[in-house]
């Protein structure tokens, strides 16, 4: 048949998204993973090991090993890699603010191997602009970390030419709330911040900027509306061809190719009927598969019960085997691109690529993304579009099934199990990483650290290439900790903005002026110009959607909102709730971390004689983790299912007035 390609395509290289308790654990993880087909790593990392913390500091307490692997020095990483040929992996490692060290870790377990650097494939992401926008674990201001960046760019193409050095990361803007406009067109612009620097950096000749534009790769985020989806990708495709030939002038087109890997939605999975999450991943991995001239490189899915917490082994088998079906049973591969002459599908890729050029030519106007993020701009731009789809969620415009819409269900037999239906991670997991450190730190010769450290804080304060200075940290047994501590002492940390003060009001309605009368006369009772609200974000856990949206909806509904943005101790969120007197205080605990975090906070609250001081927690939290903290004193517990805002505002004034012996009303 002459419609069918000469040969079949060769299928995506497919990745399971792991890593979790201890590099051994995960060591055993990945091999398993590679055992049942899967073709590429990708790494999970923890929250330490991604804002340049080790597992014995204070802000580490309840995140390590968590949401991915801890790795704290050489050692970790031998055991992470363990009996993996790092020769012949192809390695993609989720990793922003300390991508240049995971890097360099990366690069000396192989050599202890005896694989040559420049015979290494993978990708570390090292995109540090989302973490201010939406991921959150980022450490340095923007110009230091767009230097990061740019010095490990800069020596892969001279040591490792086969390695993608930074990953243009869309993926957590779409989760807080990037339209497809906005997604591509702040994705580019991320893009041209990178290639200018390296480009102006001199480090790279201008006949090898080819070269570098080769090794840009994209990780892009895949929802539901799968035609809509598709035809992101071929904009992207098109949009990526014109920029990198007119502003960059590639000529090979085989350079200038567009290329990408995804991971479906997670944040658009639902803890309500986890059932219909299978079919989501389904529809969601097509939108990158369909096309051809626009299909992803490397597809990694989540698991159908990522709502509810940690995915089993078993889980993330069943995601595996999703694209296995597709790619080895179908006959998707033995065609040529499908849209090819589509009028509907040009017309809607047409629409995208000239939003797109506008949010860029905004972006750019503006003086580039550094000073887009510095401005607050693009933070606010999210959080309006998450506001607005969080309001046709909960309109009915848009329809969730099984969360605003058949709500009628029978009982799962997948999650009868209870706690059971999740990956649990040991408590002595942390204690035990916390313990390990110590010793590895006792273990070395402190002169050879303290030269290599020296070193680093020396090449940090000039102008030199970050990544050889690196490399001898990793030889000498540097810390994670101690690499990123240095490079905070000379470049100093940063505090994104919030985006919540140029964010939209919610349209009014009936019930949101009833809980805003509510707000009123509980502050009236009280004696109080205006209820006070402090949201608060504990730990590591950078996600911080559902607070910007609780935060938003509350000052919409007459709340005086306290939002002092991510990664708080919780002795900062206590005395914050102190100093400025509120009357609740809001968790939000996205990372698994809630039962370490909120009984300190609660006991913060106690020491400082505000026990009376009522607190609710929202987050992925298990019903058995909901009745704990209910236990240990906690008002309310909201998770995913609780996905009215407006009747969460209602829920806050009831708890307010409880804790206050006012009567009902």
């Amino acid at each position: 048949m002459e419609s069918r390609l000469p040969e079949r395509d060769r299928p995506w290289v497919m990745r399971t998204y792991a890593g979790h308790s201890s590099a051994s654990a995960t060591n055993a993880l990945f091999r398993r993973n590679l055992a049942k087909g899967q073709t590429g790593l990708s790494v999970a990392f923890d929250l330490p090991t991604q804002t340049g913390y080790d597992p014995d500091h204070e802000l580490a307490a309840g995140e390590v090993g968590r949401v991915g692997v801890p790795v704290s020095h050489i050692g970790d990483a031998r055991a992470l890699f363990d009996g993996i040929p790092l020769a012949e992996a192809n390695t993609s490692m989720t990793i922003n603010a300390t991508a240049m060290w995971l890097l360099a870790l990366y690069v000396v377990a192989a050599e202890e191997q005896g694989a040559p650097t420049g015979a290494l494939t993978g990708t570390t992401q090292n995109d540090i602009v989302k973490e201010y926008l939406s991921r959150g674990t980022y450490i340095f201001p923007p110009g230091p970390s767009l230097r990061l960046t740019t010095d490990t760019i800069a020596w892969t193409v001279a040591n490792a030419p086969k390695w993608n050095p930074v990953n243009v990361c869309s993926y957590h803007l779409q989760e807080a709330g990037a339209t497809p406009v906005q997604e591509v067109g702040f994705a580019l612009a991320t893009a041209v911040a990178i290639l200018d620097s390296v480009r102006d950096s001199g480090q790279v000749p201008p006949e090898r900027m080819g070269d570098v534009v080769q090794r840009v790769s994209f990780f892009v985020n895949a929802g539901v509306r799968f035609v809509e989806e598709m035809a992101k990708m071929r904009a992207f495709v098109r949009l990526w061809d014109t920029l990198t030939l007119e502003r960059y002038g590639v000529r090979d087109p085989k350079q200038r190719r567009f290329r990408y890997g995804v991971q479906v939605n997670s944040l658009g999975l639902t803890e309500a009927q986890p059932e219909n999450n299978v079919q989501r991943i389904v529809l969601e991995m097509l939108g990158v598969t369909l096309s051809r001239t626009a299909r992803a490189r490397a597809v990694q899915l989540p698991a159908w019960n990522e709502a509810l917490g940690l995915p089993r082994p078993w889980d993330q088998q069943w995601s595996l085997r999703m694209q296995q079906v597709l790619a080895y049973e179908s006959d998707l591969l033995e065609y040529p691109d499908l849209f090819d002459g589509s009028r509907v599908v040009e017309a809607l890729v047409d629409s995208i690529v000239d939003g797109a050029r506008i949010e860029l030519d905004k972006i750019l106007d503006l003086g580039g993304i550094v000073a887009a993020v510095e401005t607050g701009y693009l933070k606010s731009a999210l959080v309006a579009s998450l506001a607005e789809r969080r309001r046709r969620l909960e309109a009915g415009a848009d329809v969730a099934v099984g969360v605003n819409r058949f709500t009628e269900t029978e009982p799962s037999p997948l999650t009868a199990s209870g706690a059971e239906a999740i990956e649990q991670v040991d408590p002595a997991v942390e204690r035990s990483a916390a313990e390990a450190v110590v010793s590895w730190r006792a273990g070395r010769e402190p002169s050879t650290v303290e030269v290599a450290l020296a070193a680093l804080r020396a090449a940090a304060t000039g102008a030199d290439n970050l990544m050889p200075a690196t490399l001898d940290c990793v030889r000498a047994g540097v810390t994670t900790g101690e690499w990123a501590g240095v490079l905070r002492e000379v470049f100093g940390e940063y505090r994104a903005p919030t985006g919540l003060s140029a964010s939209s009001a919610m349209r009014e309605d009936a019930t949101l002026t009833g809980v805003r009368a509510r707000v009123s006369e509980t502050a009236r009772e009280l004696g109080t110009g205006r209820l006070r609200l402090l949201v608060g974000k504990p730990g590591l856990d950078g996600h911080s959607n559902g607070a910007e949206q609780i935060a938003v909806r509350a000052r919409d509904a007459g709340f005086e909102v306290v939002y002092q943005g991510i990664r708080l101790t919780p002795g900062q969120i206590v005395a914050a709730a102190v100093e400025e007197d509120v009357d609740i205080v809001g968790l939000s605990v996205l990372s698994g971390s809630h039962l370490a975090a909120v009984p300190a906070v609660l006991d913060g609250l106690k020491a400082a004689g505000r026990a009376d001081l009522p607190v609710v927690v929202g987050g992925i939290i298990p019903p058995v983790d909901a009745a704990k903290l209910r236990e240990a004193g906690v008002a309310r517990v909201f998770t995913p299912r609780d996905f009215a805002l407006t009747s969460i505002m209602d829920e806050l004034v009831t708890v307010v007035r409880e804790a206050n012996g006012l009567a009902a009303g």
